[in-house]
């Protein structure tokens, strides 16, 4: 599952998009509203969005979402408790409110909460070849096998699944899922793609995960041929 973070505040948004991750999350992260991109916003599972950002304010933001029609669960964050707040942030199209200081453990059961109500209408499977994933419990299997894999490993698949017959580039991978410079995390990228592969490209299975050289990584596309 994939998570928007927009939260001008980098310290904070540091640490939740590192939670959330641990928790098997995927996270982009935004610190106003014009750096939100169409291509993570068409994305995106669930929305996280402060209330107090600079220029365009969240309420404004998911506004703008639900005018264009765009059915994305939103949690607002804010410091504004007062109830007159909290209705106007609700009236505005966000799905929940969450008050600022929270607990973590009570902002990811809230995320959870909202998840589970956009499972009701979303489809239980992503099927490439006979690689399967389950976007709403993680789970992972090929050719009918359950894939044991880590919360990192599994979004770096994820962010190749949705572009699933694209080149995923190393920068991609560096923004999206460590939220890092490439220079500092290259090598890195390397180790969890080597170990991804094991995985999911086992001996005996025609490989699915692919070097594009010079350019990244390309999962096949849901029409290739099956494994």
């Amino acid at each position: 599952m994939h998570i928007l973070l927009v939260e001008d505040d980098h310290k904070a948004a540091r640490l939740l998009a590192r939670g959330l991750e641990e928790e098997g999350y995927a996270v982009s992260v935004a610190h106003a509203a014009h750096e939100v991109a169409a291509e993570v916003l068409a994305r995106a599972d669930l929305a996280i969005v402060d209330w107090m950002l600079p220029g365009q304010d969240g309420i404004a933001l998911c506004g703008e979402w639900r005018r264009r029609g765009l059915p994305l669960p939103v949690l607002m964050l804010t410091a504004r408790d007062a109830l007159a707040d909290r209705i106007a942030g609700l009236n505005t199209g966000a799905d929940d409110y969450l008050t600022k200081p929270f607990a973590f453990d009570e902002l990811l059961a809230r995320v959870r909460a909202l998840l589970r109500r956009a499972v009701r209408t979303a489809p239980a499977l992503v099927q490439v070849a006979d690689l399967s994933i389950d976007p709403h419990t993680h789970a992972v299997a090929r050719g009918g096998v359950g894939l044991d894999l880590t919360p990192k490993e599994y979004a770096v698949l994820e962010l190749l699944v949705r572009h699933a017959g694209q080149v995923v580039s190393r920068l991609q991978l560096a923004e999206q899922v460590w939220h890092a410079d490439l220079i500092a995390i290259d090598n890195l990228i390397d180790v969890h793609m080597k170990n991804l592969r094991r995985k999911v490209d086992p001996a005996g299975r025609a490989p699915l995960i692919a070097t594009v050289r010079g350019r990244g990584f390309r999962l096949a596309a849901p029409g290739d041929a099956d494994a």
